[in-house]
């Protein structure tokens, strides 16, 4: 399931993207990391990069909530 934020995997590999960090917002970490390289890592540099990226990460953090509240509300009423 490929989105606008997903990255390929050839992408991934060719920016050294760790497995770890290869998920829903894939494509909006590679322009921070290039960001970040070119800045010199300064903190008060690449803040729009950053705030999309922390904003994609916590509305999926949000999606995979709900979709587990769903997940146990409908465990619950099988059992009961």
């Amino acid at each position: 399931m490929a989105s606008s934020t997903t990255a390929s995997q050839t992408e991934l590999k060719q920016a050294k993207v760790p497995l770890g960090w290869r998920d829903q917002c894939s494509a909006l970490l590679l322009p921070l990391n290039v960001c970040r390289k070119e800045k010199m890592y300064m903190p008060w540099e690449c803040d729009h990069e950053k705030h999309v990226y922390e904003k994609c990460q916590y509305d999926d953090y949000v999606r995979r909530m709900k979709v587990l509240s769903k997940e146990k509300l409908a465990a619950a009423q099988e059992q009961s």
